[in-house]
């Protein structure tokens, strides 16, 4: 049987939401197929928050690494996606556990919206800290969430991007997780090498497991 493959990256245009105050998807055409210019070819000016993205410890840490510099093997593998479905505004342990058990994978993906919103969520569901803490401790490098951050949009401490900071994990925001069923999967989701960024876009992908 065929591997099935989920896209769970929105799509990155001029309309996509972004965090208010951050630079929004732009592009212009520094070229176009003409006589005497056999190419077109553009430029693009965006935060690398736009989309599916991975942070680096470089935004939520003035001596943070940046995304370049982060090894690969936390992006891809193994992972759950768990249903906690309107369960906001912070995820708690009582809304993961259903689906905690002895051999989770080492990247937890949660859906939170039964449909992802198509513009900006000031009431964002996001992780509550404590919650990240127990998934570190059962061995989870990764935590992902299909809204634009894992801490709540109003928030100055960070709790969230803090706990990651300290237990060492790495994390994708704004994923779109309405087509994918609760269960294991591969994740591929990998950051480009950018060496001096506090984050960068992932065309993030599922696929079933072999």
């Amino acid at each position: 049987m065929a591997q099935q493959l989920w896209d769970i990256s929105p799509p990155i245009h001029s309309a996509s939401p972004v965090f208010p105050g951050d630079t929004p998807y732009s592009q212009q055409w520094c070229a176009t197929i003409a006589p005497g210019c056999p190419v077109n070819v553009s430029a693009i000016t965006l935060s690398p928050h736009v989309g599916a993205h991975a942070d680096a410890p470089l935004h939520y840490a003035p001596d943070g690494a940046a995304i370049g510099a982060l090894d690969l093997e936390s992006f891809l593998g193994p992972c759950r996606v768990i249903h906690a479905i309107a369960q906001g505004p912070l995820l708690r342990w009582q809304h993961l556990e259903h689906a905690i058990t002895a051999d989770l994978p080492p990247r937890v993906l949660v859906r939170t919206y039964a449909q992802a919103p198509t513009g900006w969520d000031d009431g964002l569901a996001a992780y509550a800290p404590e919650t990240v803490e127990r998934l570190a401790d059962l061995g989870v490098r990764l935590i992902g969430i299909d809204t634009a951050s894992i801490d709540p949009a109003s928030s100055k401490t960070l709790d969230s991007h803090q706990v990651i900071r300290r237990r060492g994990l790495r994390v994708l925001e704004n994923l779109v997780l309405d087509a994918v069923p609760e269960g294991d999967y591969e994740l591929i989701a990998l950051p480009l090498k950018l060496t001096q960024a506090d984050a960068s876009p992932v065309r993030a992908v599922l696929r079933t497991l072999r």
